[in-house]
């Protein structure tokens, strides 16, 4: 059984109960680390500027208090290993159902199960659907 570090736990306390709940369940049976759960408006600018946010300050579930949404890799991180983080996207999607929290994430935009019409790749992403 593997367990979230202190900051991964910190990171995880600023989203919304239900993204908590996922990962706590997610954690028990797959190594990852929390990113970033609730975002500055600062820190969205500077994503938004580095072309890794579409979104600007403001529009993003990351900027909500509580989180809507959050950032998570399967641990440890290598950035190059594409199918482990489709791997990855596969488990907190199906732990999701289990759980009956709706999500959808930056590998599925349209949460359609179909990656080849993406444009726009954020495998670390997952957020809550209303």
């Amino acid at each position: 059984m593997y367990r979230f570090s202190e900051k991964s736990k910190a990171k995880l306390a600023t989203c919304d109960a239900r993204l908590q709940e996922l990962f706590n369940q997610v954690i028990k049976h797959y190594d990852c680390s929390v990113l970033e759960g609730h975002r500055s408006d600062e820190r969205q600018e500077e994503l938004f500027r580095q072309g890794k946010s579409k979104l600007r300050a403001g529009q993003s579930k990351h900027n909500k208090n509580p989180s809507l949404a959050i950032d998570v890799a399967p641990y440890p991180i290598d950035w190059n290993d594409k199918n482990k983080f489709y791997h990855f996207v596969g488990y907190v999607k199906a732990t999701a159902d289990q759980l009956n929290i709706k999500i959808r994430c930056g590998a599925d935009w349209d949460n359609d199960n179909d990656l080849n019409d993406q444009t726009f790749f954020d495998l670390p992403h997952f957020e809550l659907v209303e």
